[in-house]
C-alpha cells in the first residue's frame, strides 16, 4: 500500500484558488488571517495566482463581481 503525500504550499495556493473563484476576496482575506496562514512568499504566491492578468483585466474582474 503506497500512499501520496501532497505538497503543503501547493495544496494551499489550490485551496486559496477555490475559495477566491467562489468567495469575495475580503472574505478569503479574513478567513486567511483567521487560519494564519500569512507565512511565506506573498509576492511569489501572487505571481502564480494573477499571471494571467494585468491591470485592465483586473479591474474588469473587480467591476463584474461587484455589478453582480
Amino acid at each position: 500500500m503506497t500512499i501520496k503525500v501532497i505538497n503543503e504550499q501547493q495544496n494551499l495556493q489550490e485551496v486559496i484558488q477555490v475559495l477566491l473563484t467562489h468567495l469575495e476576496p475580503s472574505k478569503v482575506m479574513k478567513f486567511w488571517a483567521a487560519c494564519k496562514l500569512g507565512k511565506g512568499d506573498y509576492l511569489q504566491l501572487k505571481e502564480k495566482l494573477f499571471a494571467q492578468d494585468n491591470v485592465d483585466s483586473l479591474y474588469e474582474k473587480i467591476k463584474a463581481y461587484q455589478d453582480m
